[in-house]
Order: structure tokens, then sequence, then C-alpha cells
């Protein structure tokens, strides 16, 4: 077996068809995330949700699609046409082209060469992530300045604001990881996972807290869906939108819920690594390596295609599990208030983020002083140090009003119960008797 990389004509037709299978599947999987939430609010509420399109209602997002290719488009009088119809693409593309840079897979041994299970292995990696997520910013704005609506516009600010904010919080979390991997390739940080021997979600357990907090506030969604706001903007900077492109604002935002949890699980869960050493893999001065022997020797990969397979499964449940915690806090918690989205964004993700970079930029300068090698023990370290820092960030930052507030509301009502309650009675009888 040739476990060179692919090359010449099979590459193209490699990379065609990485291309058509990737992003279709990341289309269906976007439509098929629309029925879920759905069903899964049904099951919060304990109801049954869609199932009369086909069986089990399977086929409700292919109706849904219909219905809105067959619906009227229309565009309000007073709209900005050219920047109404654009905004809907700035927000639509964004949301998938960002999947070209994540790995999904094992790489795949062909009698051809070995094919990577990564559209482009770019060198900028996680750059070129934050640079197109955050270009969906300017989609909403404009179309809620396009709409010509005051709830749309006030929704397209809301939008800024609020994404602007936790873009900073997100880019901080994520520098905690380019200290650990020395290198912006997402390829590289599932290496780096392989060979600590543990998941970044335990030695940077708060970076990981503050990147999903970060990412669900990138996405619009509960408690973070301030630029919608039904409640109070009537769904805000697409109100004005009807039949694909308001479609096209909703495939979009399941589509960057797609990417976040693709992103999550390949910088904190190890990507499509599963546990143990048998299917590490990773290119290294032109061969594919498994590892280093104690000599510092490499020992080669054995990729096989049931590697690849069981690995893109790991990785579909990895990304399947933050979809669901995505629909699951949506149905369950309440729409924080404007400030309160602001003050946790500036006075809390800000400095926690900016301490904990300190942290951990001093916790690996004390290690390679100490000559630890990197592996095992080296994450155990950081894990015991960021274990700290995240039980103060979770319980003493809280000051009692998420974590320990219902408690505390408890034992304070019960308190109020135990005084004993004085009755006016006699003061109005003492009064009586002196005015007799």
């Amino acid at each position: 077996m040739d476990l060179q990389p692919i090359s010449g004509v099979p590459a193209l037709i490699a990379i065609t068809a990485k291309n058509l299978l990737i992003f279709g599947g990341v289309l269906i999987v976007v439509a098929y995330a629309t029925l879920a939430e759905r069903r899964v609010s049904a099951f919060i509420q304990d109801r049954r949700g869609p199932n009369r399109v086909g069986p089990f209602g399977l086929f409700q997002p292919l109706a849904d699609g219909l219905k809105n290719i067959l619906k009227e488009e229309t565009l309000p009088a007073t709209a900005s046409r050219f920047f109404f119809v654009l905004a809907p693409l700035l927000v639509l593309v964004p949301s998938l082209v960002t999947f070209a840079v994540i790995p999904i897979a094992a790489p795949l041994p062909t009698p051809w060469g070995v094919v990577d299970m990564i559209i482009a292995d770019v060198p900028i990696g996680i750059l070129y992530v934050l640079a197109f997520s955050s270009l969906a910013v300017y989609g909403v704005v404009l179309g809620g300045w396009a709409s010509n609506n005051k709830y749309a516009f006030l929704g397209g600010l809301r939008a800024s604001a609020q994404m602007v904010s936790y873009e900073v919080a997100l880019g901080l979390s994520i520098i905690a990881v380019l200290m650990m991997t020395g290198n912006v390739t997402l390829a590289e940080m599932v290496w780096q996972q392989q060979q600590l021997g543990m998941w970044f979600a335990f030695p940077l357990s708060l970076a990981f807290i503050l990147f999903v907090v970060s990412a669900f506030a990138e996405t619009n969604r509960l408690p973070f869906d301030m630029p919608e706001a039904e409640s109070e903007l009537v769904t805000g900077y697409h109100t004005e939108y009807s039949a694909m492109k308001f479609s096209a604002f909703m495939i979009s935002e399941f589509g960057h819920m797609v990417t976040a949890s693709a992103l999550m699980a390949t910088l904190f869960l190890g990507g499509w690594d599963l546990p143990g050493t048998w299917d590490n893999a990773f290119w290294y001065q032109g061969q594919l390596i498994g590892g280093f022997a104690q000599d510092g020797s490499v020992i080669l990969a054995q990729p096989t295609w049931w590697k690849t397979l069981l690995t893109l499964g790991g990785f579909a449940a990895k990304t399947g599990f933050f979809l669901l915690l995505y629909i699951w806090i949506r149905w369950t918690l309440p729409r924080f208030r404007y400030d309160q989205v602001m003050a946790l964004g500036w006075k809390v993700m800000l400095p926690t983020a900016l301490a904990y970079i300190m942290l951990v930029g001093g916790t690996i300068l004390v290690l390679d002083e100490l000559g630890v090698a990197w592996g095992f023990g080296y994450g155990l370290a950081l894990t015991a140090v960021s274990g700290v820092a995240t039980f103060a960030f979770i319980f003493f930052i809280d000051r009692g009003r998420t974590i320990t507030g219902a408690a505390a509301g408890a034992a304070q009502k019960r308190e109020i119960k135990t005084i004993p309650q004085v009755s006016s009675r006699p003061a109005i009888a003492e009064h009586a008797a002196v005015g007799d």
C-alpha cells in the first residue's frame, strides 16, 4: 500500500469527491438539524412534533424546503433592493465555507495514495475560520438596515454589538489552545491531542467553557438571541424577509451551529480522534506516522478504511452532542436582557479570558523549565491548574446568582417563615381600652 499523499489526476478526483460529499453532507445535516430541533423541543414540552410527512416525519425538511421555494417573494417598497437581496448571501456563504478546513476523519488509504479527510488543509487553519465566521455579522447588520424597518434595524444593531463583543472572548479562548499546540492548523491540533494522551477539554477546561459560551453568542442562539428576540423585535433583522431569503437566514443559522459544533469537537474533544493510539496518524517529513518511539524514531501509521469510517463516526457523534446541547439550551434557558449580555461579554468573559491566558502561559513555562515531557503527565498538571481556575470561575464569580441562587432563595424563604408573626390585634385592643 502506498502511504504517500495522493497526487496527479487521482488527487483532482479525490478533491472533487470530498467537496461534494462534505458540503453535501453539511447541507443534509443542516436540513435535518431543523427537524431535530422541532422534535427535541416537542419532547421537552411533552408534544409529538412533526410526524406526518414521511415515516416518523423524516421528510419534513423536504416539505419545508418545497414550501419556501413556492412561497411568494416579498420586497418592502422602502427597502434598499440590492442590499436587501445581498444580505442573506453574506450570511449563508461564511456559514458553509468555514467547514472546509476542519478534518473529519483519519486519512483514507487508496491504491493511488493516502487521501486526507479534509477539503483544504491550509496553513492558516483557525485564522481562516475566525476570518470567515466574523463576516456573517455584515450580512445580519445589512439585512436589518436594508429592510428599512425599525424592528429589523434594532436587531441589526444588537447583532453587531453582540457578535463583536463575543468575538473577542472567543478569540482569546483559542489563544490557550494555540499556546498548547504551537500551530494554527486544525489537523495539528488533533495530532497534539493524540500525542498528549488526553483531549484539551481537560487541561484547558476554562477555555473550553469560554469558547462554548462565546459560540452560543456568535450563532445568536438562546439565551443570546438578542438580534431576533421574537417577543421584542418580531424576529428582528429578518422581519421583512420571506420565502427563500428567509430560508437562507435559517440555513445560515443552523450552518453556523454545525460548524461551531465541529470546531468545538476539534479544538477540545480531539476532533476525529478516539480513545487509544490505534487511530493515530499524522504527516511528518513526508511520512504518515502514528507516533514516536522512546529513542525518537518514528512509528509508521497503519491506515485502513475501517479506521477512517470509525473515526468519522466518532467525529459525527461529538459534533452531534454539541448540536443537541445547542437545541436543549434553546428550549431550557430564558433570554438574557441586553445589558446582561453586554456585561457578561465585557466585564466577565474578557477579563477572565485574559487572566486565564496568563495562567496557562505561566504554567506551560514552569512545566518546560522543569523539563516535563509532552504527554499524559504534562496534561495532568495543566488539568489540575485549569480545574482550580474553572472551579473559581463557576462558583466564586457566580456570586449566588445562578448555581446557588435557587438554594439561597429557598433558605431565605425558610427563614422568613420561622420569624414569629406579631399580630396587630392586641395593639388595637389596647388603643380601644385607652379610648374608653
